[in-house]
């Protein structure tokens, strides 16, 4: 009896990737092809593609038939995949940036939003805070505003003074941002004198 076919290094046995791993690797490519099919098109060229990719991409773009586009895009992920992973570290690396950066800016905003009701809310001790922090503020026209947008708010008017509180917070936190950057690129600048 021949058992070539139990045996571990034998003629049928694929000592490869297994199924479930290879199909997790086609939808992994599949996911980034559909990410790189929603980048501007001028993002496309600073990835570091290859160029048979990047043509492929500016073909399917032109699909405007949802079925044909999705099937163009699964054609693209499999030109991918013929390239390898390596391909693609690049594209992979840029894109988890622009992920990290979409929600450092959705946190940055909700804290500015959380500040913004709790300077409605809390009204003179909050203020206060905020007083502390930003001494050159107009007290008189933050007073204004707060006042404004509870009766915005109680009343269901068009929130004007509300959009306005907001904006004045985000002006304050990049104005701190900025000043926070400033002294960083002076102590550079003098470490580069020392030399």
């Amino acid at each position: 009896m021949n058992n070539d076919m139990y045996d571990d290094n034998g003629p049928g046995r694929d000592l490869g990737r297994g199924r479930t791993e290879k199909r997790r690797n086609a939808l992994d490519i599949l996911k980034l092809a559909n990410q790189l099919m929603e980048l501007p098109p001028s993002r496309i060229p600073k990835l570091k593609l290859p160029e048979d990719i990047v043509d492929e991409i500016g073909r399917t773009r032109k699909i405007t038939a949802h079925i044909a586009r999705k099937r163009q895009i699964a054609f693209l992920a499999k030109q991918m995949r013929k390239h390898g992973d390596e391909a693609f570290v690049d594209a992979r690396a840029a894109l988890g940036e622009d992920r990290q950066r979409q929600r450092e800016d959705a946190a940055f905003m909700h804290r500015l939003e959380s500040q913004r009701e709790r300077l409605m809310e809390d009204g003179d001790v909050a203020l206060g805070e905020l007083f502390d922090q930003h001494p050159e503020l107009d007290r008189q026209h933050v007073r204004s505003l707060i006042r404004s947008a509870r009766v915005e708010k109680e009343k269901a008017k068009p929130p004007h003074a509300y959009r306005e509180l907001y904006q004045l917070l985000k002006d304050l936190a990049t104005k701190g941002q900025d000043a926070d950057d400033e002294p960083d690129q002076a102590s550079d600048q003098d470490e580069n004198r020392d030399d």
